[in-house]
């Protein structure tokens, strides 16, 4: 960390801000992620694929043109000498990709030469690059550095090689980048790094969350943060504030180290309540369990006190790995589970494809990225399309349940017929395993749905009817219902929890199950925020599951409440129109409660 006098010179302490996307203070040396060197395929495109290897060139394109404007669009935040700055930059970015002489070469590279497109793309970039260089102008050797930077991000989309090059990062450091995938979260170890930052991303996406769950400090969406460092800058990081100090002065790293050991305080305190019951001042008991990104943080999750796992997220199986998890793989991770959490539920979901660095078998099922992945060709549609990839699921499972109580959770439903058809799935597995004379659990697991669909929710009576259990993910629910992609900082602040639509459609799939008779949790981010425990609660939700540093904190607000009180408050919330009213009856029956 470097803390010498160049750290005090007046005015080179530098804050930028972002969203907060997970809580803590990280201090350390700033690991600036360049992407790293992209090994480059070349072969030869026979000549019926010619067509096909530009329209490749002319996806990435796309992609890359994409990323630009999104970066242009974060741009305009920073002040404005460095707005209009990197606004020239990205705007010169954006026309080396429009009808350039770098595109027009490429693709007559591909249909001429017949080479791959990565191999078109660093042939031609390397021969414009050298003419610049050749001119003996400094002006024009800059534009060739860009030529080459932009050349690297099409390789990098036309690779599907993630941004963020973390092989090498010293002990103690905070990741910085550009972007960062889930499955790039899911490399780092909270024992070596700090915490990270990037310029892309939203509070509510896959990167926030695994970083919650791997209690990594993070902030999201920082405009301008790659052109204000240097590797090796010591770098605060906020991800509660959502802020960034580079080259902090050293009253300042002093005042966040006094910061960081109040929060940890905190942290210890809370972990006293590990062992008292979930109990409501007016004694009725709340189920509260963990929710698991990856198989490590299982002891997180025992040590917060957790009476199960309401949600295993499958797709730690399928990151960073050219192949597909065999039946026998998931069953090792998944038995190792159910042991773990001795004789307490797991509930396991079958695979949610979010498109982030998973197996690369998983695109070629999925036929590329449609225009709009979130509503394409993902979760259980996939599973039930290829039934090769959920009857190894499912059989992994199966044969899991032998080993303790064990649920399977089926994401993206949103019709009885897939219910049925997995049942029918489950049904054959079974058989198939019974006659190997394989130990499975019998009776079956208990089979229940996601609701994060509106039409799921709107139609829940017909889903209880099929199911044996609801778990509301509130993520998706909320993405979908708004029209927000939750992983976008620019529409961050249009993501509504409190949203009167959003509240109607958790009520519908509350009361079905209610109705029904069949268990009903809650496991999306909304369940670890003690701001809504309250309302959950009133709405007559007894099971909530959440990123195990959240359970201390939901379950101290748990134990604060009345029920009778919370349920009169909720009805009170579902009779008004405007969100910002809900928020305010919300908030004051929290601040007396």
């Amino acid at each position: 960390m470097r803390t010498d006098d160049a750290a005090d010179k007046p005015g080179s302490e530098r804050v930028l801000h972002g969203l907060g996307v997970s809580p803590g203070i990280a201090v350390g040396p700033a690991f600036v992620s360049d992407g790293g060197e992209i090994a480059v395929p070349e072969y030869r495109v026979a000549a019926d694929c010619v067509e096909a290897e530009r329209e490749r060139f002319a996806g990435a394109l796309a992609a890359s043109l994409k990323q630009l404007k999104k970066l242009k669009g974060k741009a305009a935040a920073l002040p404005d000498s460095a707005a209009e700055e990197m606004g020239y930059l990205l705007d010169a970015h954006i026309a080396m990709l429009t009808n350039s002489r770098l595109v027009r070469g490429v693709a007559r590279r591909i249909a001429e030469e017949r080479v791959n497109a990565e191999r078109a793309v660093q042939m031609e970039i390397g021969e414009i690059g050298d003419r610049f260089a050749a001119m003996g102008d400094a002006y024009l050797a800059a534009r060739g550095e860009d030529i080459r930077v932009v050349g690297a991000r099409l390789i990098r989309n036309l690779t599907k090689t993630p941004y963020a090059a973390l092989q090498h990062v010293a002990e103690g450091a905070v990741i910085l980048a550009e972007e960062l995938t889930p499955a790039d979260t899911a490399l780092m170890d909270p024992r070596r790094v700090a915490g990270f930052a990037a310029v892309l991303g939203g509070p509510e996406g896959h990167t926030a969350i695994m970083a919650r769950a791997l209690g990594l400090p993070a902030v999201l969406g920082v405009a301008g943060l790659l052109t204000q460092v240097a590797p090796g800058d010591t770098v605060i990081l906020d991800g509660t504030e959502g802020a960034v100090v580079i080259n902090p002065r050293r009253e300042t790293i002093a005042r966040y180290e006094a910061l960081r050991e109040t929060l940890e305080r905190e942290v210890r305190q809370l972990s006293r309540l590990r062992r008292l019951p979930a109990v409501t001042r007016d004694a009725v008991e709340i189920t509260l369990q963990a929710n698991l990104e990856l198989p490590r943080e299982l002891e997180q999750a025992l040590a917060a006190g957790a009476q199960g796992l309401g949600l295993v997220r499958s797709e730690f199986l399928y990151m960073n790995r050219e192949d597909l998890p065999d039946e026998e793989e998931q069953f090792e991770a998944y038995r190792g589970l159910v042991r773990g959490m001795g004789g307490r539920p797991v509930t396991i979901r079958t695979l949610d494809v979010g498109g982030d660095k998973l197996a690369a078998p998983l695109a070629d099922m999925q036929g590329g990225e449609g225009a709009n992945p979130a509503l394409g060709l993902r979760a259980i549609r996939l599973s039930l399309r290829d039934r090769r990839l959920l009857d190894a699921q499912l059989g992994a499972m199966l044969r899991a349940g032998a080993e303790g109580p064990m649920r399977i959770l089926l994401p993206m439903i949103s019709s009885v017929d897939e219910i049925r058809k997995v049942r029918e799935a489950l049904a054959q597995v079974a058989r198939r395993l019974k006659r190997r004379g394989v130990k499975i659990a019998d009776p079956p697991p208990p089979l229940g749905v996601m609701i994060e669909i509106p039409g799921a929710a709107l139609a829940a009576d017909a889903l209880a009817a099929e199911s044996d259990f609801f778990a509301i993910g509130t993520n998706d629910l909320i993405q979908y219902t708004l029209a927000i992609d939750r992983s976008d900082e620019q529409v961050a602040h249009l993501y509504n929890p409190l949203h009167p639509a959003v509240l109607r459609l958790i009520q519908f799939a509350v009361e079905a199950a209610l109705r029904a008779r069949i268990g009903v949790s809650l496991c999306g981010e909304m369940a670890g925020d003690p701001r809504f425990t309250a309302l959950l609660l009133g709405l007559g939700i007894r099971d909530l599951s959440m990123a195990p540093g959240k359970i201390g904190r939901v379950k101290q607000r748990v134990r604060a409440l009345d029920l009778v009180a919370a349920t009169r408050r909720a009805r009170a919330i579902m009779d008004q129109l405007d969100d910002a009213r809900i928020a305010s009856l919300l908030d004051d029956f929290n601040d007396l409660a």
